[in-house]
């Protein structure tokens, strides 16, 4: 199951990226780890860093993909975020989640919808 979870995530990811790409944004990168948090993918559009959630899933039951980012979720990703910042220099920011539904036949993921929540959570 595990092996699962993460070929989902993956493929959501490469969906989001997809994404932010024909919008048009500047893969900055992905997968950015520091100790105490992690970014699934930042990107650039003119003067924003986004800093992108991205959260997959193959069944509704456990409620919108969104409602995943918890509190404790967005601290992480606020951490991470100022440790980018504070390498690659000031700008204005923006925090995204990106919901992809997929359905799944054995291990093949098909997206059946993508929802992009711009500016999904702020910092106080």
């Amino acid at each position: 199951m595990v092996k699962h979870n993460k070929r989902l995530g993956e493929f959501g990811e490469r969906q989001a990226t997809k994404y932010y790409k024909k919008k048009r944004y500047k893969i900055l990168t992905k997968n950015y780890y520091v100790k105490g948090g992690e970014i699934d993918i930042i990107v650039q559009k003119g003067e924003y860093i986004v800093f992108v959630e991205v959260k997959t899933r193959s069944a509704s039951q456990f409620g919108n993909p969104a409602e995943a980012v918890t509190f404790y979720k967005r601290q992480r990703m606020i951490k991470a975020a100022k440790i980018y910042l504070q390498k690659h220099g000031e700008c204005y920011v923006r925090f995204d989640v990106v919901e992809v539904f997929v359905t799944a036949t054995g291990e093949k993921f098909k997206m059946e919808k993508l929802n992009h929540i711009e500016n999904a959570f702020e910092v106080n």
